[in-house]
């Protein structure tokens, strides 16, 4: 593991590495607005991938590495992700853009435009807790690449029955919250729910792969 900085417009971003010895995938996820890198589902997946083929880069925005406790707006987040991405680029590895929460959202607006192969959205934000009518579906609709939501079954951004129809997976991590936590009543524990997530990521990423070797000759 190691971590190098990067300049942007909005600031300097800080990309953490996990990478894999034989690595086929790069899998790059930002933070959300209300937290680090340090959230568990992004440390499992960094910890579970490598071992697997897939570098992790586990990104900061500049407003975290500044210390900053409030994220900036959307547009600004979207200028700090793709200004770092030449630096998540290696040759001949397919990358797939992701995130929690306020990361996925950038994900999904920027995917297509840098080139992305798939999108990975961890605790997609659908709408505001209570506010089902504002609601931000139209950005994972229009991604543009394959895209694999994670959602809590009770997360007040958006519960897995309130999304949408649309060319996308879903998996749903049961009883989880906003943060992918569990209950200590629920009928799993929180390590089967990080293995759900883990298992379920793994899996879709070994699908990207292939259908990223089939359009790009990558191998």
């Amino acid at each position: 593991m190691h971590s190098e900085i990067v300049e942007t417009a909005a600031g300097e971003a800080r990309i953490t590495w996990h990478p894999a010895k034989d690595a086929h995938l790069v899998l790059a996820l930002s933070h959300g607005a209300g937290g680090g890198i340090e959230a568990r589902d992004l440390a499992a997946l960094a910890a579970a991938l490598p071992p697997r083929g897939v570098t992790v880069a586990l990104v900061e925005q500049p407003w975290r590495v500044a210390g900053k406790k409030v994220a900036p707006a959307p547009k600004t987040l979207d200028t700090g992700w793709r200004d770092l991405w030449p630096a998540l680029e290696r040759p001949g590895l397919p990358v797939v853009a992701g995130g929690r929460s306020a990361g996925a959202r950038v994900a999904c607006r920027t995917a297509a435009e840098l080139g992305a192969c798939a999108v990975l959205a961890l605790s997609f934000p659908l709408h505001p807790p209570g506010r089902p009518e504002k609601s931000r579906a139209e950005e994972l609709l229009e991604a543009g690449v394959p895209v694999l939501v994670v959602q809590g079954g009770n997360d007040p951004f958006g519960r897995p029955a309130e999304f949408p129809d649309g060319a996308y997976e879903l998996v749903e991590v049961e009883s989880g919250d906003h943060g992918l936590s569990v209950p200590k009543r629920a009928d799993i524990s929180q390590e089967q729910a990080l293995e759900i997530v883990t298992e379920a990521v793994a899996k879709w990423l070994d699908g990207v792969r292939q259908h990223s070797s089939q359009d790009h000759g990558v191998r």
